[in-house]
């Protein structure tokens, strides 16, 4: 069995498509065929089920991608643990962060850090909480900035910083010039929130469950700026992290009295996953900035 067998595997497996794996490996389509041919006759079972140049997957190949996909992220770490070894002021760090975080603290972060670590750089991909969780499951991100959630062996999640959440409201709206409210007199308001299973709709869910409240919602959005931006239109109200990240015009911010109500912010990785001395240096320089009451 050759590397390059399981690369064109690997390559036929996600398109399923002989003749456009082919021109992605810069290679003929009968090459191609015989290189899997090769390999289906050393393992002893076919891996796809043919039809014409469209193939898909059996249940040999579904099983065997999934080593495949292991020894190539292995090789990878490998490679790039010894590039590392020889030079560990370079490097990448694979990071990821919730989509409010976007507009300051992560490029601060950034920033702050490369002044000693000019050579250190980064691959960034905003997501959800839930979905980054995946991401660092399947080792596709070294780190991630995620709002605290239950998370299983072995995503390890440290807590970094805390932030309140509060009402906000049309800026038109009757309850914008309280100086404070309850979420029970917003009760009985159109409410626009996030979707089912964000870490930030679960608490919500749970807040209303404490005060006995059926929410009336209107509008479910994937974004805090989608659903900030519901409510400057006059569409409903909401309670959203306080912070420079939502856009303030037309909406006014007020805070809760009758709820614990704080987003909580923490680092997560996978334990026992290989992290370069790179993304070691940035986890490591992420703890000490927000252990440091100078911050």
């Amino acid at each position: 069995m050759e590397w390059q067998q399981l690369e064109y595997f690997q390559m036929l497996a996600k398109i399923q498509h002989m003749t456009k794996a082919a021109e992605q490996l810069s290679i003929s389509q009968p090459a191609l065929s015989r290189s899997i041919a090769r390999l289906e006759d050393e393992l002893g079972v076919p891996l796809f089920e043919r039809q014409g140049r469209s193939i898909r997957l059996n249940r040999y190949g579904e099983l065997f991608v999934k080593r495949v996909h292991n020894i190539m992220r292995e090789y990878q770490d490998g490679l790039q643990e010894i590039q590392q070894i020889v030079d560990p002021n370079h490097g990448e760090v694979s990071l990821g962060f919730l989509h409010t975080l976007g507009t300051n603290v992560v490029p601060d972060l950034i920033r702050h850090f490369r002044k000693k670590n000019e050579q250190i750089h980064f691959s960034l991909k905003q997501n959800h909480t839930h979905l980054q969780l995946l991401e660092l499951k399947s080792g596709d991100l070294d780190l991630c900035l995620l709002a605290e959630m239950e998370v299983e062996k072995p995503i390890e999640w440290r807590e970094l910083w805390r932030e309140k959440l509060v009402a906000i409201v049309p800026s038109s709206h009757a309850l914008a010039n309280k100086d404070s409210i309850t979420l029970t007199e917003l009760g009985q308001e159109s409410f626009i929130l996030l979707k089912k299973g964000y870490a930030l709709r679960i608490q919500m869910d749970e807040l209303f469950q404490e005060k006995n409240i059926e929410p009336r919602i209107t509008f479910e959005g994937d974004e805090v700026a989608t659903v900030a931006g519901f409510v400057a239109a006059g569409l409903g109200v909401s309670i959203l992290p306080e912070g420079d990240e939502i856009n303030q015009k037309r909406i006014t911010k007020i805070p809760l009295t009758d709820v614990n109500a704080e987003r909580i912010i923490g680092m997560a990785w996978s334990e026992g996953r290989y992290l370069s001395p790179a993304a070691q240096k940035f986890q490591q320089f992420i703890f000490d900035y927000f252990k440091s009451p100078s911050q």
